[in-house]
């Protein structure tokens, strides 16, 4: 689970107005950071097949959620991407 702390610092990172926090790029971030915690924690736990199965829904999500952005604004796609690194 990730911390309100680290959430609202993602939250700030990446909104698009003051307010914001329900854009694709805000939920595409937290995501994404959920994915990187979720990611650490079951390279010790290797036999945790119900987080397994939590990320890899979070996964499903994010590609939806960037599926959407890419059909909707391409240069919103592209600059979210870059900004996290999701694609190497």
């Amino acid at each position: 689970m990730i911390k309100k702390e680290l959430k609202q610092q993602v939250i700030e990172e990446n909104r698009i107005h003051p307010t914001d926090t329900g854009s694709p790029e805000v939920q595409i971030a937290i995501l994404t950071a959920r994915i990187n915690e979720l990611t650490e924690h079951l390279k010790t736990h290797k036999k945790d097949n119900h987080s397994r199965r939590g990320l890899l829904m979070m996964v499903g999500n994010r590609r939806n959620l960037l599926d959407y952005l890419q059909k909707k604004d391409i240069n919103r796609y592209r600059a979210i991407i870059e900004k996290l690194n999701i694609r190497k």
